[in-house]
């Protein structure tokens, strides 16, 4: 599946909160790794709410784009908002498995920003991404890297410590090792026939008031527990988030608590023999 389904709700909290907080600084990194020239035909995977696609075909004279989510309501915020900007070529499509309804070797560009899934989803995410570019076409993806989101595993960690949780604790452990290094994601890239892998990481940081505001804040419950439950395979995390929000106000009552996001970009390239 591309991203979990957003509600209508959710959707307009992501575009108005998330991307401008924290979607942008994925956003940013991949746009200084863009190749452009003077056509573009581009492919957004799991595109949400839109961003960065008036932006990206903005940069070219004669650009389309046609982006896959699987969330209903995104899709009808995204044309939406594509409509306001006639003078782009976007299109919007209802879609969840691979293949997707676009044709091999269609693409001069493929992108997705902050996938959600296991490492097997990213994996089919890059196949597929192989499989739409033409030669000398690009992808593009951006994620957090290893290291990110490093307080909240070692809150997790202490969690499976006081309360005798060995199997959750090897859970958490996994979750945090799931985000690729730069070695892992060109090795992965590689593995499905792209080349000229060129990944680059910035370290960044979210700051959040109190344990409360990390809880509620909407990047955190969009993006970063969602992806912390598909690495885990676990639906219910309640109580060890109840934890991590009074753990946060416990040893960050003095000041704002900083949390690690190794932004990641990795660009590569489709070339046929």
């Amino acid at each position: 599946m591309l991203v979990e389904k957003l509600s209508a709700a959710d959707a307009a909290v992501l575009e108005t909160f998330v991307v401008p907080r924290y979607l942008t600084l994925f956003g940013d990194l991949m746009f200084e790794m863009l190749l452009v020239g003077e056509a573009a035909r581009m492919a957004h995977l799991g595109f949400r709410t839109g961003y960065p696609d008036r932006q990206l075909c903005s940069l070219v004279a004669d650009a389309s784009l046609v982006g896959l989510d699987a969330s209903a309501y995104a899709l009808e915020l995204a044309r939406n908002k594509a409509a306001t900007h006639p003078e782009v070529s976007i299109e919007y499509r209802e879609a969840e498995q691979t293949p997707f309804p676009l044709d091999t070797a269609s693409c001069s560009h493929v992108i997705s920003l902050h996938p959600l899934g296991s490492a097997d989803d990213r994996i089919d995410l890059f196949t597929e991404a192989a499989r739409l570019l033409y030669s000398g076409g690009q992808a593009l993806f951006a994620m957090p890297l290893r290291g990110s989101f490093q307080e909240i595993g070692d809150l997790l960690r202490e969690y499976s410590l006081k309360y005798d949780e060995g199997e959750f604790g090897r859970l958490a452990d996994a979750a945090m090792a799931a985000h690729p290094t730069i070695e892992t994601l060109s090795d992965e890239l590689e593995a499905v026939g792209l080349g000229d892998v060129d990944v680059a990481m910035r370290p960044q940081s979210l700051a959040f008031d109190s344990g409360r505001a990390f809880v509620e804040d909407p990047a955190t419950r969009l993006l970063i527990l969602p992806e912390l439950k598909l690495s885990m395979g676990l639906d219910d995390l309640d109580e060890p988030i109840r934890y991590i929000r009074d753990a946060i106000d416990k040893y960050w009552s003095e000041g704002r608590f900083e949390l690690t996001v190794n932004v990641g970009c990795a660009s590569a390239r489709r070339y046929d023999e």
